[in-house]
């Protein structure tokens, strides 16, 4: 499937996003491991989460999907079951490495496989400090990669420092630690996302949080409760970018989550010159959620780099996009982690941008982008990358003539109906805004942050 794009006219619109992704897969997991029935709303319904859900039911979960976004999952009180045969990951990093971790302490053998691109990601980080604790892992594919061959076995907590900050990694980690003996310590080099503490927190597991890490202790059973799933901001900074990048453009996005390690994105609009102004609505079930409105203007260049990368992982491909369409030259560094995602993203982003005749440098851990050179419409592959598919259906919008975004099936993977809401969002027949909201939210982000 290719997703055709021509330029936009101006968006003047109010949507919401789908569930977010990160916080789908660890609730599913966290729910399955709870002593009582937890209904789950608002979950994303992707290919990527669909695979956790099909994982925790070959485990012996039952889990019931009444509606696409709704599922009744009925927790087995941390027991789990020998699965059948071996579990199929698909592309989904999260999937594989949550269930490193969760099934690295079981008294049962699995084998973990997956598919083409998840194949070529990298394992060992995970599988290091998986070993310190006890576990008897093997990476069958070649530099340690999947497939993965779990022999289930006692584990013990560790105090383990991230060389690399991930939250899959932590996720894993912590996982592991409610089947080890003892206290299980996660330090990170850099904060990243923080959903499977904030989950285990909200299902009543005993953490402890410190300046840079947090630990777990073994043994303990979470509580069944129900929880709503907020907007993915990542899937939401798509159309920031959309409206952002256009002078005088306007978008509202309705709960959508605001959890304070997935807002750099906000901050770094606001860099570039765009007016932001987010609103938190709710924060019941641990997770922040609520509105966030942006107004468009003529972009400025800016520099990620440091601590506020592993925070802006996702959003990386969008914001080489929002580089491209600014005034100046935008420098992207210590992006490492983006040469081991779906695809070498640093590669695809300068390879697709040049495509579309931007001028770019592509240097070892990010991009320098010479921006506001016009983009012209082009035939561009999607790497079998999500969010490079997305994030160039996005430049397309700006482009002149058509673009096509090649093999695009991928979007599944964590945005099934992207090209629908892309549609819309492109026509302006639909979805205008019927009254103004921007004067009730907080104040616009500074500057500075």
């Amino acid at each position: 499937m290719d997703i055709r794009v021509k330029r936009a006219p101006r968006i003047e619109a109010e949507i919401t996003v789908p569930g977010d992704k990160s916080i789908s897969h660890r609730a599913v997991i966290i729910a399955a491991l709870s002593n009582g029935v937890c209904v789950l709303r608002g979950f994303l319904p992707s290919d990527d989460c669909m695979h956790t859900v099909q994982a925790m039911r070959a485990l012996g979960i039952k889990i019931e999907q009444p509606e696409p976004t709704m599922l009744v999952v009925h927790g087995g009180k941390r027991h789990l079951k020998p699965p059948a045969a071996e579990i199929d990951c698909g592309n989904s990093a999260t999937t594989m490495r949550l269930l490193m971790g969760l099934l690295a302490g079981q008294s049962f053998d699995t084998r973990l496989v997956g598919g083409e691109t998840l194949s070529k990601r990298p394992m060992e980080r995970v599988i290091t400090p998986l070993r310190q604790m006890g576990a008897d892992i093997t990476a069958d594919g070649p530099n340690d990669t999947a497939p993965i061959r779990i022999r289930g076995s006692k584990l013990r907590g560790i105090d383990y420092v991230l060389p690399v900050a991930s939250a899959q990694v932590k996720g894993a980690l912590l996982l592991a630690g409610l089947f080890a003996k003892g206290k299980t310590t996660v330090r990170e080099p850099a904060i990243t996302r923080n959903h499977t503490e904030l989950m285990l927190d909200y299902f009543l597991v005993r953490t402890a949080p410190e300046d840079g890490a947090v630990s777990i202790f073994g043994d303990q059973v979470p509580e069944s409760r129900d929880f709503t799933i907020p907007g993915d901001i990542s899937s939401a900074a798509f159309w920031l970018v959309a409206a952002g990048a256009q002078s005088g453009g306007h978008l509202l996005i309705r709960d959508v989550g605001l959890n304070e390690t997935r807002t750099a994105v906000l901050g770094v609009l606001v860099r570039m010159g765009a007016q932001v102004r987010e609103a938190i609505e709710n924060v019941e079930q641990n997770e922040p959620r609520g509105i966030v409105e942006i107004t468009g203007a003529t972009l400025k260049p800016t520099v990620v780099q440091g601590k506020e990368v592993p925070q802006l992982i996702d959003e990386l491909p969008i914001l080489a996009v929002a580089g491209a369409l600014a005034n100046g030259t935008t420098i992207i560094r210590q992006a490492h982690e983006l040469r081991v995602k779906e695809t070498d993203r640093i590669a695809a982003i300068a390879h697709n941008l040049r495509s579309m005749g931007a001028q770019v440098i592509e240097l070892s851990d990010g991009l320098e982008i010479h921006g506001r050179a016009p983009l012209r419409g082009a035939r561009v592959p999607s790497f079998g990358d999500h969010r490079i598919a997305m994030a160039f259906a996005i430049a397309g919008l700006f482009a002149d003539g058509e673009t096509i975004v090649q093999d695009t099936d991928c979007v599944r993977e964590s945005y099934p109906d992207f090209e629908k809401a892309l549609d819309e969002l492109a026509d302006p027949k639909r979805m205008r805004m019927t009254t103004p909201v921007i004067s009730s939210l907080a104040p616009a982000r500074a500057e500075e942050e």
